[in-house]
């Protein structure tokens, strides 16, 4: 069951909120001995969080099904790249990882308990269920956590607009659906968005060329760092295609042996096999306002949108300390101390 993105929180009795979690989805699924633990994209997760899957088969009940979020808490919040670490071809580093930084897994959904199959009941009817199933397992461990919800309006509010440390914004869900597996009808998200002052340092030339040349197709940001380094903090595209000769005109002039003085871009992104590895630097000269969801591990999560050029700032004012976010996660989600 996935959701569709829309951009207000919806409202009225047929909907429940809960806040979006910023980790690997994961459906649980045990039968007797065997368990999986299935990704959005079918992958098994169970050998990169065996902590997990110990917990799991650890539970009185034999068999059930889990809809939840795979988490890994960090102080106090949720680290998405201590998540990343954990997709590794070496058992012993996966090993080690779990015992240094153990996952939890966050229950929002439960689609089957014994011989019964939740799915094909309303929301209303899954979410009491689940409420009983955590009340009976949940409570003395260290692994399992029951996501909140509300069906309050102020609640999601609330939970949006303290998004951060590992939220970034609410989910809501119909309450008169069964679970629809599939597509995307029962089930939105809303994002918090927000804004930042980034520096262009760099661009990678689009694959298709314009009228016999290269063009840019995407921009390489930064953000001064405490130190006064300037680090590679992410990209955005979706640029404007009649603008886009433009300015690889205005960019080029300001071409440079480097621009990035911190953290540097990378190689091809580990979800496109597209994408070049080659990137242009250009003198931190221009800044940009632009609009982004995440920001974690000192970059952000995904892909940025251009609000404008600022003309009126200087490069150097564009810092770290601008995205620094304090965590807003429930107490009773994070992992007791040992």
């Amino acid at each position: 069951m996935e959701a569709r993105s829309v951009d207000k929180l919806p409202r009225g009795a047929e909907w429940q909120y809960e806040p979006k979690w910023d980790g690997f989805r994961c459906l649980l699924i045990r039968s007797g001995d065997r368990l999986r633990m299935q990704s959005k994209s079918g992958r098994d997760l169970v050998r990169y969080f065996p902590e997990v899957a110990v917990a799991a088969m650890s539970l009185a009940d034999m068999q059930f099904t889990l809809d939840g979020e795979l988490v890994i808490p960090v102080g106090n919040r949720f680290s998405f790249d201590d998540l990343l670490q954990r997709i590794h071809p070496a058992a012993s580093r996966i090993k080690r990882l779990a015992a240094e930084t153990p996952a939890i897994f966050l229950a929002f959904d439960l689609l089957r308990c014994g011989t019964d199959d939740m799915d094909r009941l309303p929301l209303m009817k899954r979410r009491p269920a689940l409420e009983r199933f955590a009340k009976r397992h949940f409570k003395h461990s260290d692994v399992f956590r029951l996501s909140p919800s509300s069906r309050d309006h102020s609640d999601a509010k609330r939970w949006l607009a303290s998004a951060g440390g590992g939220s970034d914004g609410v989910i809501a869900k119909r309450l008169d659906l069964p679970y629809q597996s599939g597509n995307r009808n029962g089930m939105q998200k809303i994002k918090r968005m927000r804004s930042a002052d980034c520096v262009i340092g760099g661009f990678r030339y689009g694959e298709r060329r314009t009228a016999g040349r290269k063009i840019v197709g995407s921009l390489l940001l930064g953000l001064y760092d405490e130190e006064g380094l300037l680090n590679h903090v992410g990209f955005t595209s979706g640029l404007k295609s009649g603008q886009k000769a433009a300015l690889t005109d205005k960019l080029e002039v300001i071409a440079s042996d480097r621009s990035f003085t911190g953290n540097v871009p990378g190689g091809p992104s580990r979800w496109s096999t597209r994408r070049s590895a080659e990137w242009q630097p250009v003198k931190p000269k221009f800044v940009v306002e632009v609009s982004y969801d995440h920001f974690t591990g000192g970059r952000f999560r995904h892909g940025t949108t251009i609000l404008r050029w600022r003309p009126d700032k200087k490069p150097r004012q564009c810092t770290m300390e601008q995205l620094q976010q304090k965590a807003v996660l429930p107490a009773t989600l994070l992992r007791r101390s040992v």
